[in-house]
């Protein structure tokens, strides 16, 4: 899939405030500065489309972005530490959860992982809660320009090997860096062959 057009849509608080109509949603999610913005830029062929910062939790609403016309990416709250208050952190997760239950648009979360750090049980609690409520996800390992490769292969390895205790086999899986552009036609992809299946 080549990304011809992409432009921000709008900001939703609540499911209430997400775009009408029928488009197909795709969504990103992860941790708190695991690198989603910079990973959608660098799918969209844009520095600055999705906002990226230094400061754990900076997304703390539904952001679609209008893709070449014809179906929506979506950058959703991160969960798990954000330099919030821990009651607005409760109701973005709780808005999260509505989303994810009740959005028919969406086709898939692609479910950020930070390849440079040890599993962390937010993550799979979360991957797990996506298993338990049938929602499709892949697993997207960020940030592989920061590692040498054998270490960044080491750690993927092992995260794999934890989602296995819970899982009988694993989901599609993505290596990425936003900076040299790996994985960006994967993905791309990816993303065509769920637009083009039909329904």
């Amino acid at each position: 899939m080549e990304i011809k057009s992409a432009e921000f849509k709008l900001a939703a608080s609540n499911i209430a405030g997400c775009p009408k109509g029928n488009l197909l949603e795709f969504a990103f999610i992860g941790r708190s500065n695991v690198g989603k913005s910079s990973l959608i830029n660098m799918l969209v062929n844009r520095k600055d489309l999705a906002r990226t910062s230094a400061t754990p939790g900076k997304t703390v609403s539904i952001n679609f972005f209008l893709i070449n016309k014809k179906w929506h990416l979506v950058d959703l709250p991160g969960y798990g530490y954000a330099k919030r208050s821990k009651t607005l952190r409760v109701q973005w997760e709780d808005v999260l959860i509505e989303y994810l239950k009740n959005r028919t648009e969406l086709q898939c979360i692609f479910v950020l992982i930070d390849c440079r750090i040890e599993p962390q049980t937010r993550d799979i609690s979360f991957i797990n809660m996506l298993g338990q409520m049938g929602i499709p996800f892949v697993l997207v390992f960020t940030k592989l320009d920061k590692l040498k490769q054998i270490e960044s292969a080491k750690n993927i390895e092992k995260f794999k090997e934890t989602l296995l205790l819970d899982w009988a086999a694993l989901p599609t899986c993505f290596e990425t860096s936003a900076v040299k552009e790996i994985g960006k036609k994967e993905i791309l992809n990816f993303i065509g062959d769920v637009i083009n299946t039909p329904k």
